[in-house]
């Protein structure tokens, strides 16, 4: 996720324990919604799509916390 920001994103999840949490809670959730979509009971649940939602929810507001750490806000 965010290649370019590969170097900032290292720094900031060193240095703003927000930044670490969203983050660790995109992956998180990242992983959850894999594990869910692979099982074929668990595939066609309503609530992968509320956690999709989510997971992009926190990667606007990584991408934003990026450009803004950046400079380019």
């Amino acid at each position: 996720m965010f290649p370019e920001y590969r170097d900032l994103i290292t720094k900031l999840k060193a240095e703003n324990n927000h930044f670490a949490n969203i983050f660790d809670e995109h992956n998180r959730l990242d992983d959850k919604i894999t594990g869910l979509t692979n099982n074929p009971v668990t595939s066609g649940l309503d609530n992968i799509e509320d956690l999709k939602r989510e997971k992009l929810r926190l990667k606007d507001e990584i991408y934003a916390m990026l450009r803004a750490a950046d400079g380019k806000s």
